[in-house]
């Protein structure tokens, strides 16, 4: 059994997709929040990017202890750092992708999640990353981004998709 190829490629564009969106940001956009509790900009990423090693201490604790980065409280990252964000997205990317291509390579599905097929946690990981970057784009432009720097993301963005 392999990973669909559609899937793989759906991965490999939504981590391009991330990269794009922390390419335009710059620090000072990290601290943007709704001011009413909700996550930062920065809160956001360290949440998508933790997701990933909190999920795979559920499901394959090896894959996890192979990333380097510490989750903090509500499993999210401790940095605070673009650099480390960067660095801490392509490495859980790769932990997942390996997590799931042992499950398939040893026919077995993960105990007490995604029993149906393991493909579903990469599908899984793109759900989560687009509802956080649609929270993350609201924070921006609530944030006071102009029409032409959410226009310039958004031209970084979406012709991934579109490719």
């Amino acid at each position: 059994m392999s990973i669909p190829e559609l899937i793989l490629e759906s991965f490999s564009r939504n981590a391009r997709v991330n990269t794009a969106v922390l390419d335009h940001l710059s620090d000072a956009d990290l601290n943007i929040s709704d001011g009413q509790g909700g996550m930062s900009v920065v809160e956001q990423l360290a949440h998508m990017a933790g997701f990933r090693k909190d999920w795979l201490n559920e499901i394959s604790p090896a894959h996890a202890d192979a990333i380097e980065f510490e989750l903090g409280s509500n499993n999210t990252l401790t940095t605070r750092d673009l650099g480390e964000l960067r660095r801490a997205f392509t490495e859980s990317d790769s932990a997942v992708l390996a997590a799931v291509e042992a499950a398939l390579s040893e026919h077995r599905n993960f105990e007490g999640q995604y029993e149906s097929h393991p493909v579903h946690f990469l599908q899984h990981t793109l759900v989560h990353d687009a509802h956080h970057r649609g929270q993350l784009m609201t924070l921006l432009r609530q944030g006071g981004h102009t029409a032409e720097q959410m226009a310039a993301l958004e031209s970084a963005t979406w012709p991934i998709w579109r490719e």
